[in-house]
């Protein structure tokens, strides 16, 4: 077996995923040659993911950080920020783009930047969701990492983005784009643009499915194993 970064039971983050941890090391055949896979298991979604050890690195799959290096991603929520854009589709790019490189230090910044945007709107589906998935991988992370109850670092997080007796940061994101955020429907589900009010129950969200390997690019023919 080729050497591996990761080792059984060791705790790991994969951006897209959540924080995990690699409960097997094994070979699998590919198209006939033989791979070695991590498989990971997901708490937060309850789910099992195989992950070829040579494809771990690509994408973004990683070491709990220590505690300092929470610590500091903590203490940054509270940092000032450059304005941020009201065209939310730019928004959601850069963010999602961020969410993809996967450091605790970019996880948090979503997590600012999308907490301190609703403060100014409400967040569209697709950003609310995107700010969920940032705030729970950065809590879970901060719990490992710190040793701390989840409620606990919850309330920190909170804290940290809502300062006691601070001064609000809302007005320092406002900018001259247009807020483009009520056509949202439209936009992500141009099909249905012209239809009437009616066939609103039909809609299903984009991003509602539940696939269980979002990372394994090698393995199209599996898998069986979730």
């Amino acid at each position: 077996m080729s050497e591996t970064k990761f080792e059984i039971d060791q705790q790991i983050v994969y951006p897209s995923q959540g924080v995990g941890k690699i409960v097997e090391v094994f070979e699998k055949s590919f198209k006939g040659t033989n791979l070695l896979y991590y498989r990971i298991y997901i708490p937060a979604s309850d789910m099992v993911v195989l992950v070829p050890v040579q494809k771990a690195e690509e994408l973004g799959i990683r070491s709990v950080v220590s505690a300092e290096e929470a610590e500091k991603a903590l203490n940054s929520l509270s940092d000032d920020f450059e304005p941020i854009t009201s065209d939310w589709k730019l928004r959601y790019q850069q963010n999602l783009d961020l969410l993809k490189k996967g450091t605790i230090a970019d996880i948090a910044a979503i997590v600012r930047c999308l907490y301190n945007r609703s403060k100014v709107k409400e967040l569209p589906i697709l950003e609310r969701k995107l700010y969920d998935s940032a705030k729970k991988l950065l809590t879970d992370e901060i719990v490992i990492a710190m040793g701390l109850e989840e409620k606990e670092v919850e309330s920190r997080i909170h804290t940290k983005l809502e300062p006691p007796g601070a001064t609000p940061k809302v007005k320092h994101i406002i900018d001259d784009f247009d807020d483009e955020d009520d056509d949202l429907m439209d936009d992500v589900n141009p099909k249905k643009r012209d239809r009437d009010d009616d066939d609103d129950d039909d809609e299903k969200d984009p991003d509602d499915s539940n696939e269980a390997d979002s990372g394994d690019d090698f393995d199209e023919d599996d898998d069986s194993d979730f």
